[in-house]
């Protein structure tokens, strides 16, 4: 038989658990919060299919100073990581500067080409990052083609909008502009994979790692409503949008999360598709 998530965790960290306790979120697999004998506490996620994730933590922690929380342990079935006390509700306009200045400092990483040395995921699903040199390219095939295709295979994408979306594709050069270089993203930057205490960022989590064009990760960020104003104005400041981003760019970049959502959660989230398709294809 399969242990229980405390033997597990007893097993990696040589601590008795003296309480567990779910945590929200978890896509990827089950979350839980885990109070260790002598104090200390770790949060524990169990898979299958977690290895990506706990290389992402360690490579953000490594090559960046965007904070993450440590990784103790990681495998494919167990993903072990220090606890990062954080509060609830939306985020604060000093936790949204400080977050326009933490993903500004990201995205000035940058890479030979689009993509990674390898294969992420994002909400567990994979995440091809096959090394492309033009950004058109790669969003194109690597992102939109690739996520539709999987939701069309899910049988929760139509037949009929998969053609559209495939239509969008090959017209993106009308709207897609090649970024001056890849950035590193963080790639699932939304409210909830963004922990907040005494109105900073105390942790960014949930990474899906590739080196793309900034404005996927801004387009992303308005999805949920988890940035406004104070954050754009101050990573404008730091780094200019350029024009057409709010008027054309991010409606398309949303196509991307949109479709990851389609992927794992079903159809209620087909109406933003299918309304920007009306907009681009007329």
């Amino acid at each position: 038989m399969t242990p229980g998530p405390a033997p597990l965790v007893e097993r990696v960290t040589g601590r008795k658990v003296v309480g567990l306790r779910p945590l929200a979120g978890g896509s990827a697999g089950r979350v839980l919060l885990a109070d260790l004998a002598g104090g200390g506490r770790v949060v524990a996620k169990l898979g299958p299919g977690l290895e990506p994730e706990g290389w992402m933590l360690r490579t953000l922690a490594r090559r960046s100073r965007l904070p993450v929380p440590p990784v103790v342990h990681s495998d494919d079935d167990l993903l072990l990581t220090e606890y990062v006390e954080a509060g609830c509700g939306p985020m604060p306009d000093a936790a949204q500067l400080h977050a326009a200045e933490m993903l500004a400092d990201l995205h000035a990483l940058s890479w030979h080409s689009f993509g990674m040395e390898r294969d992420t995921a994002i909400g567990g699903l994979p995440q091809c990052n096959d090394p492309a040199h033009r950004w058109l390219d790669f969003f194109r095939d690597r992102r939109l083609l690739a996520m539709a295709g999987l939701a069309l295979r899910s049988g929760r994408l139509p037949a009929a909008t998969m053609d559209r979306v495939e239509r969008l594709a090959a017209r993106l050069d009308r709207w897609i502009e090649e970024p001056p270089q890849p950035a590193l993203l963080h790639g699932d930057a939304w409210g909830g994979n963004i922990l907040v205490r005494d109105g900073r960022v105390a942790a960014f989590i949930d990474p899906a790692l590739y080196y793309g064009h900034p404005e996927v990760e801004l387009a992303f960020g308005t999805l949920f409503g988890t940035f406004g104003q104070p954050f754009f104005r101050r990573y404008d400041e730091i780094s200019p949008i350029a024009p057409g981003f709010w008027e054309e760019r991010r409606e398309i970049y949303l196509l991307y999360p949109l479709l990851v959502h389609v992927r794992l959660f079903g159809g209620s989230y087909l109406a933003g598709i299918e309304a920007t398709l009306d907009r681009f294809l007329g």
